[in-house]
């Protein structure tokens, strides 16, 4: 079981009191970035003051010290995932992961006329990508369409799929809507009309359990500052065999066997191949602890934590009767209203005077603002430190908005 008020003891966060506005503060911006533990802080702390060295570079015991922790932070995500920690590839985050798929898979194989299908409801870092690999390729981009709710079927992608897809990618939990997509079911039409299933897991993989296999994705991106780890830290889960067949996004330092004057260059095997030049040492340490907090708690521990706040904030919002609420039926532990008669970011603003911290605008999902009918939203999101007093917080806040807000700033 979650204890929210025993875990934000782990949190330093929490235990320095911190303040928005004079206002205790509450978090409600999760989707965007998450708290750390202590066990992520001193880590990352301890390779700075204890452990500083490179790794891959050195023949003394800092280095290969250096090595085989790396190597357990690979083993730790595998683990974590259910892969192979061959398939296990650091990045700065998901936006460079999507963006190494894009480059270094979609670039190579995808020719004219290919089409490559995406959402409306796709993050930036899902689309803009595609856009220029489509640019470059001559490939097409094209839309599965979304049900009323706004919820990806696979019944939808059936319709749209034809046998000139080459790539299907899309969220596995949107971060607007916060619907969980049927990951397996997806995959296996990508399948089998020849395409490959490439998966955006930034706002799942911290929420619900992850397994690569029994799902069959070709590639998983997501990061770590969204599950209580480091900033700047991320995986690409690529098939071992998809890997080989990739070019290296970036060139460089210790991604290579060899090179020569006459430009012969032989690459390291994966996941070397993808990590050129000095990593992102204290991340990568950090994102293990950050990986074994939340196995401690266990994901389906979590995923029924947040689905309980979710149902919870849904039906004391909608008491008020002054929200407008777009994805009531998902079931991610995200809520995006709008307070009516207040502009979202009149609204967050008005929020942020109660110490309430939530994201407003487009969210970075600039092309779904036509299927919601609405050019910016507000969106809440959870974690498993939030409590239902941070949800109340919320409501009482919505309550007074629009009045406070227009008598404060316009009367």
């Amino acid at each position: 079981m979650i204890d929210p008020k025993k875990i934000r003891q782990d949190f330093p966060m929490y235990r320095n009191n911190v303040t928005m506005q004079k206002k205790p503060l509450i978090w409600l911006d999760n989707a965007s970035t998450t708290f750390k533990p202590d066990c992520v802080i001193e880590a990352i702390t301890d390779y700075y003051t204890k452990e500083t060295s490179n790794s891959h570079r050195g023949d003394y015991d800092l280095c290969y010290n250096m090595d085989m922790k790396v190597l357990e932070s690979r083993k730790a995500v595998a683990r974590f995932i259910n892969s192979d920690s061959r398939e296990v590839v650091f990045t700065s985050g998901t936006t460079n992961s999507i963006n190494l798929v894009a480059f270094g898979y979609g670039v190579k194989y995808l020719k004219e006329g290919d089409e490559i299908l995406l959402t409306q409801a796709e993050h930036a870092s899902n689309v803009l990508p595609w856009f220029k690999v489509a640019e470059m390729t001559g490939a097409v981009v094209k839309y599965i369409p979304l049900e009323e709710d706004g919820r990806l079927t696979p019944e939808n992608l059936e319709k749209t799929i034809t046998d000139k897809t080459k790539i299907v990618a899309v969220a596995h939990v949107t971060n607007v809507l916060g619907f969980i997509a049927p990951a397996k079911e997806l995959a296996k039409i990508a399948h089998k009309h020849g395409a490959i299933f490439v998966l955006d897991g930034a706002q799942s993989v911290p929420h619900i359990k992850t397994d690569v296999k029994d799902m069959d994705v070709d590639f998983l991106a997501f990061s770590g500052h969204k599950l209580c780890g480091p900033t700047g830290i991320g995986v690409l889960y690529g098939k071992y065999e998809l890997l080989n067949m990739m070019e290296p996004f970036m060139t460089g330092g210790g991604m290579n066997a060899k090179f020569d004057m006459c430009g012969d260059v032989g690459y390291l095997e994966p996941p070397l191949r993808f990590e050129a030049g000095t990593q992102n040492l204290a991340g990568i340490l950090g994102l293990k602890p950050a990986i074994e907090y939340l196995e401690s708690l266990g994901m389906d521990n979590i995923e029924a934590y947040e689905h309980e706040l979710k149902k919870y904030a849904v039906e004391k919002l909608q008491e008020t009767g002054c929200v407008t609420i777009y994805n009531a039926t998902s079931e991610g532990g995200i809520v995006t209203f709008n307070i009516n008669g207040v502009f979202a970011q009149d609204g967050a603003t008005y929020l942020n005077s109660k110490g309430i911290a939530c994201r407003s605008g487009q969210h970075c999902a600039k092309i779904l603002i036509d299927f919601l009918g609405t050019v910016a939203t507000i969106r809440a999101s959870f974690y498993f430190y939030t409590t239902k007093e941070d949800i109340d917080a919320l409501v009482e806040a919505v309550k007074t908005a629009k009045e406070e807000y227009l008598n404060a700033y316009f009367i």
